[in-house]
């Protein structure tokens, strides 16, 4: 029934944004093949009403025009339902890209490239070549656990959910009853943050360790959502890599931006054009961030901080 209804809106919209001048009841239902399947007249009107009220939530501008005779025609005219121009600079557009990348395992890679693809017609710079080169080791984030998508849809409906969860020390798996808040990708493995109400806390939930399905419950949440959910930091401090220090870092102008919002001072390097020096929280952990920007980025200090960096680039020129 649901592709049914999203087929006939389709139609009518057509019907509405490829015509000339206004049409009338009489010329729509003729045109529309679920419309002509219709006996009543009255549940044609019905059905109409419910569908142009419809397409109006959904965004497109129906105009209802009357004729000379009192007749009504309706028009939906390209110029009133067409987007303003996109404008995207160089750094927006690589941040749609990678966020598409998320979609690369999940069940909506295909809407996503498609996305991308009407945006690169639109003029968009939307390729690695076109933005400046990312890394030499490209960012990647995964989205292959099967937990992803429903707890991706329960964060955005806020619907409870079950799940059975296996700690890292525990022999055999929990059930888990959980307000979900929010997801994201820490190290290259997806966190859920959310309310466990059998301990009445928040808690984070590494979704490689859900075991079986994700189970939606009926009810809303009991606990506020915060406004701002930490989740990353809570993941760093309980693997041990909060900031013990700062580190001196350069960094080729116009890369790493995630490394810039972190650093607590920036410079232009003194006597080397196009690159800038950095101080940025140092703790376990960061070497192998920070090889991900390959060549874009030279550590300075501390002097091991640099040589496990280069022990990482030098694997994975070998691997």
């Amino acid at each position: 029934m649901a592709i049914a209804k999203a087929e006939r809106l389709m139609n009518l919209a057509l019907c509405l944004l490829g015509t000339g001048r206004p049409l009338n009841k009489r010329e729509l239902r003729s045109s529309i093949e679920a419309y002509m399947e219709i006996d009543s007249e009255d549940a044609f009107n019905r059905m109409f009403e419910r569908d142009k009220e419809d397409l109006r939530e959904l965004g497109l501008v129906i105009e209802t025009v009357e004729s000379v005779d009192g007749d009504t025609g309706y028009v939906a005219r390209r110029d009133r339902n067409q987007l303003p121009p996109i404008t995207l600079d160089a750094e927006e557009a690589a941040a749609l890209t990678l966020a598409a990348r998320v979609w690369q395992q999940a069940r909506l890679a295909g809407a996503a490239s498609g996305a991308l693809q009407k945006l690169r017609a639109a003029g968009m710079p939307l390729a690695p070549d076109e933005v400046g080169s990312y890394s030499a080791i490209e960012p990647r984030v995964p989205a292959g656990e099967a937990a992803f998508e429903p707890l991706m849809v329960a964060c955005r409906d806020r619907r409870p959910v079950t799940f059975d969860y296996r700690k890292s020390n525990a022999a055999r798996p929990s059930t888990r009853h959980v307000e979900p808040w929010a997801l994201e990708c820490w190290r290259g493995h997806w966190y859920l943050a959310g309310f466990d109400r059998d301990r009445q806390a928040q808690r984070v939930f590494r979704l490689s360790r859900i075991t079986g399905r994700v189970k939606s419950r009926l009810g809303s949440f009991t606990a506020d959502v915060p406004g701002h959910v930490a989740l990353r930091e809570v993941v760093a401090r309980w693997a041990g890599e909060e900031p013990t220090g700062q580190a001196r870092i350069r960094l080729r102008a116009g890369a790493g931006y995630p490394l810039r919002a972190r650093a607590s001072a920036v410079t232009e390097a003194p006597g080397l054009s196009g690159w800038d020096d950095l101080e940025i929280p140092y703790g376990h952990g960061l070497d192998a961030w920070l090889a991900e920007f390959g060549p874009d980025v030279i550590v300075l200090e501390p002097a091991e901080l640099r040589a496990d960096v280069v022990e990482r680039l030098r694997a994975v020129a070998k691997g």
